[in-house]
């Protein structure tokens, strides 16, 4: 079960060459629940989303799943847990939708394990839930944006793991489909346990979607807990700079962000 798996950074610090990103952030990812990160751009979302996936070693502290460091677990041991999809991942030349979908099985896979019939459901539930089913044989280099980033998804939960972080899921996609992914995480949440852990940059989808919000501040951890907690006039203009309102979404019933420019105010 999903909710018996633990994820925390502990004095984490992570950086490109000279460049420290994020420094001394310590953070408990809530099992079980739906976790976003957000914050401005260049602020450490995804480098700390790679360290978490350990695909970044860090410099300072480390990243713990289940009582031990990510960075000295196999990994395809690892893989068996946690997935990862990437910002703007790419695609070996002329392969085909359903031949990478299969290839989020690979973790299941072993020197006594061959693909069998739990597998082929894996990869037909994936396809199908994000609509894909379609596509199969047609080459993923071919396809639109929107339709490569629902196929990446694909991949991601035939993968299976009871940990998945995904870096701007919604990237490429329109409003319907950003919608779609997002009630297809959230389904997955819901029905598996799935312990979900995005980066987004819409605010208010963030607020929508998220039962635990993170708020990154120059590579610092500025503020974390519900959105109610988190989604206020203060932490949007210390995080992003910006002046705004916050009223209640009259959909969600959460928090809504609405930005105020110098040509959108009300001339008194």
């Amino acid at each position: 079960m999903t909710t018996s798996h633990s994820l925390t950074a502990e004095r984490l610090t992570l950086g490109y060459g000279d460049r420290v990103v994020v420094e001394s952030l310590d953070l408990t990812v809530p099992p079980g629940r739906v976790t976003v990160i957000v914050g401005a751009n260049a602020c450490g979302k995804s480098t700390l989303l790679r360290s978490l996936s350990r695909l970044l070693a860090p410099r300072e502290g480390r990243v713990v799943l289940d009582g031990r460091q990510v960075h000295r677990m196999p990994a395809k041991e690892l893989a068996r847990t946690l997935g990862l999809l990437p910002q703007s991942p790419v695609a070996p030349e002329g392969i085909t939708v359903l031949d990478l979908v299969c290839r989020g099985r690979h973790p299941h896979q072993g020197l006594f394990s061959r693909w069998n019939g739990r597998d082929d459901a894996a990869v037909a539930a994936a396809l199908e839930a994000t609509q894909t089913t379609d596509l199969a044989d047609r080459a993923v280099d071919e396809l639109s944006g929107g339709q490569r980033q629902r196929v990446w998804i694909a991949m991601a939960l035939a993968q299976e793991t009871d940990l998945l972080l995904l870096d701007e899921p919604t990237t490429f996609l329109d409003a319907s489909h950003q919608i779609e992914v997002l009630d297809l995480l959230t389904d997955l949440n819901r029905t598996r346990g799935t312990t979900i852990v995005m980066v987004l940059h819409d605010l208010n989808l963030a607020a929508r979607y998220a039962d635990h919000l993170i708020a990154l501040a120059d590579g610092r951890l500025h503020a974390c807990g519900t959105p109610a907690e988190v989604l206020t006039e203060d932490n949007v203009r210390t995080v992003f700079g910006l002046d705004s309102r916050i009223i209640e979404d009259p959909v969600s019933g959460r928090p809504l962000m609405l930005p105020i420019g110098r040509h959108h105010v009300r001339p008194q």
